[in-house]
């Protein structure tokens, strides 16, 4: 077994307040292999953008991990200094946020922003920093790119300005790149071709990539494998094909669902009752028990680990329940016969 290029291990996230402490992750854990895309997913406020936010070392104060480990290419990374994350950020691991805004300085252009990221991470003269920024340029699609290198950020469209925040992520040549919903403010047309720009810009450079979204349709297209979160844990983790055909976890099903289908007609989608919990309220067992149709008396009792449930994990009661089920029937049966 190669090492994982990523690997968080019981990794919680909280944030200190006048009541309390609130745990806004609580004990996630997953592997990354170098190439790899993985795709998080679930509602607002699952943990999904904080859970990236905290492997490259961008957690907003007062939030701070308190527990866990997190591993870059076998080094524990979140025991360094904010001095050592900076030299890690944009070299190692690349960032692709939700607003190109809030990713690109208006006051210098974007060729300004790209090749001082180039001469900061690579040794290279402002020439050759400058023909890279061209050429990545032109690989995300801007056109005419030798000469929008001199233009500023608000002279790009929505689409074009999230193209030059993917350069910008990969104009270091990183080892892992998060995605944080890259493309929730974008048509839908152009939706499709920047997360075509960045699969395929990752695979040439051999990057492995987060891929933070709350758009099953996205995760399906793009990911290799996908976590389902839900309040600050994942629910579900594995293939994307297995996850999306054979949901084991009552939550992903719900998801899956509420997705309408191309082929045939329903009347209506499925709808996941309720609302995801408030920090400060969060059910005792499985935070899903609430509005669980599964839930039984054990799930209001015990927090669930993941458990092996074919290709997937899954935290959940159920697959347990319905083996021990099947289990007793085949009993029964031989007993009977």
């Amino acid at each position: 077994m190669s090492v994982p290029l990523l690997s968080v291990r019981d990794l919680k996230v909280e944030f200190p307040t006048r009541r309390g402490r609130l745990r806004a992750i609580d004990g996630v854990s997953f592997d990354l292999a170098p190439g790899e895309v993985l795709g998080m997913v679930g509602e607002s406020g699952a943990g999904k953008s904080l859970t990236g936010a905290a492997v490259i070392g961008l957690l907003e104060p007062p939030g701070r991990i308190a527990g866990g480990e997190i591993w870059l290419q076998g080094e524990r990374i979140d025991v360094w200094t904010p001095k050592a994350m900076q030299k890690v950020r944009g070299k190692r691991i690349g960032m692709v946020f939700q607003d190109p805004l809030t990713s690109l300085n208006p006051l210098f252009t974007v060729g300004e922003q790209i090749t001082e990221t180039i001469m900061t991470h690579l040794p290279v003269s402002a020439r050759e920093a400058r023909d890279r920024a061209v050429a990545l340029l032109e690989a995300v699609g801007i056109p005419a790119a030798s000469k929008r290198l001199n233009a500023y950020p608000h002279q790009f469209s929505g689409g074009m300005r999230q193209r030059v925040v993917i350069a910008l992520a990969l104009c270091a040549e990183p080892e892992l790149v998060i995605a944080d919903e890259p493309t929730t403010a974008l048509d839908v047309s152009v939706q499709a071709q920047i997360i075509d720009v960045l699969k395929e810009l990752c695979r040439e450079r051999g990057a492995s990539v987060i891929l933070i979204t709350h758009d099953m349709g996205v995760i399906a297209e793009a990911a290799d494998r996908v976590a389902v979160m839900y309040s600050g844990r994942i629910a579900e983790i594995g293939p994307v094909a297995d996850v999306v055909k054979n949901p084991r976890h009552p939550y992903t099903t719900g998801l899956m669902g509420s997705i309408p289908a191309l082929a045939g007609s329903v009347d209506r989608l499925v709808q996941i009752p309720g609302a995801m919990p408030r920090l400060d309220a969060i059910p005792e067992g499985c935070p899903f028990n609430p509005r669980c149709p599964h839930a039984f008396d054990k799930c209001r009792e015990a927090r669930p680990e993941p458990v092996q449930a074919g290709s997937a994990k899954v935290a959940c009661w159920l697959p347990e329940a319905l083996a021990e089920r099947g289990a007793m029937a085949t009993a029964d049966a031989g007993g009977e016969a």
